[in-house]
């Protein structure tokens, strides 16, 4: 069987990836690779792991080369409010490192690499309804801006080298596994914790800022589905956009509300997430995924609440 590296494995799809590949694949094929941050407790016994700085070329290209790599998850990356605080290191991770793992593909013979990009590729002048796949891309935060680089570097290894090289523009990812961090979109989590712990939440978006949004099932299959896709069939490369739902704060409020006696939000915005958000689209246009490899979400608002909190709460209830 192939071996498959993911890096990144203990940040918030990392950690669900890992076990989904394992499925397929087995569970001694798929090597998790963290840094910092621990790897969560079902992805270090379920298979093998190993700590990877993605911002040494030297300690990528060693161990891409003697694990015998064949395909590379690359999940490593610092996200939108984090980046916006501490420059140097997302520069480090985001841009130097999506350069070394591209770089060690290409000399060790990896056969495919997947690069998640984000919606925060786009940027203020871009079309917020239904945001075409081609359009203009002028990201005002350091973090769309490593993703822009990304999905470029991509097409340009797949192009002028010939490496398999994929991506898609996620959403914002909505999980019960993972706690909520410094993502821009992450209130779209920590809603559910507030929903379950104390029947309230403060809100750090306006009321009526809308996100296109992806829970975590979809987001593993959306990932999986363009990896396993007939490259024959793919116009595009490192850059497909990828939809699911889009709603906002108030509108995820009232479904949280519907489902849970007597919660309530309120509303303390930040003026960085705010910014950030506001040059966010509000809807995707996928018609290139859809065609080009059968992409078709599975979760909307309702369902995707219905089970957040199903399982939420019995995470929280085992003391998690």
């Amino acid at each position: 069987m192939k071996k498959i590296l993911v890096t990144g494995a203990a940040g918030q799809i990392g950690s669900e990836l890992v076990p989904a590949l394992r499925e397929r694949h087995g569970g001694e094929n798929v090597i998790a690779a963290g840094h910092r941050t621990a790897l969560p407790a079902d992805v270090q016994e379920s298979g093998p792991s190993i700590k990877l700085d993605v911002t040494s070329a030297a300690e990528v290209m060693k161990a891409v080369g003697e694990l015998g790599i064949e395909t590379i998850y690359h999940m490593s990356s610092i996200l939108s409010a984090l980046a916006e605080s501490n420059r140097q290191i997302a520069y480090a991770v985001n841009i130097n490192g999506t350069y070394n793992i591209l770089e060690a593909a290409v000399s060790h013979n990896v056969g495919q690499v997947i690069i998640p990009s984000s919606i925060a590729a786009f940027g203020p002048d871009t079309p917020q309804e239904n945001t075409p796949n081609e359009t203009i891309q002028r990201p005002n935060t350091l973090y769309g801006i490593s993703k822009v680089f990304g999905e470029h570097l991509g097409n340009y290894y797949h192009e002028k080298l010939g490496l398999d090289v994929r991506g898609l523009r996620l959403p914002g990812i909505i999980s019960w596994k993972t706690e909520p961090t410094a993502g821009t979109t992450d209130y779209a989590v920590a809603i559910f914790y507030g929903a379950i712990r104390e029947k309230k939440y403060t809100c750090y978006l306006g009321p009526h800022t809308r996100l296109p949004m992806m829970y975590m099932p979809d987001c593993i299959k959306s990932i999986i589905d363009l990896a396993q896709a007939d490259g024959s069939g793919l116009k595009h490369h490192a850059d497909f956009n990828v939809g699911a739902v889009s709603f906002t704060p108030s509108e995820i409020a009232e479904a949280v509300a519907a489902r849970v006696e007597g919660f309530e939000m309120d509303y303390k915005i930040d003026p960085m997430r705010q910014a950030i958000a506001d040059s966010w689209p509000d809807s995707l246009d996928d018609t290139a995924a859809r065609e080009e490899w059968g992409w078709t979400p599975s979760y909307d608002l309702d369902s995707m609440s219905d089970d957040m909190l199903k399982n939420l709460k019995i995470k929280l209830s085992d003391g998690g």
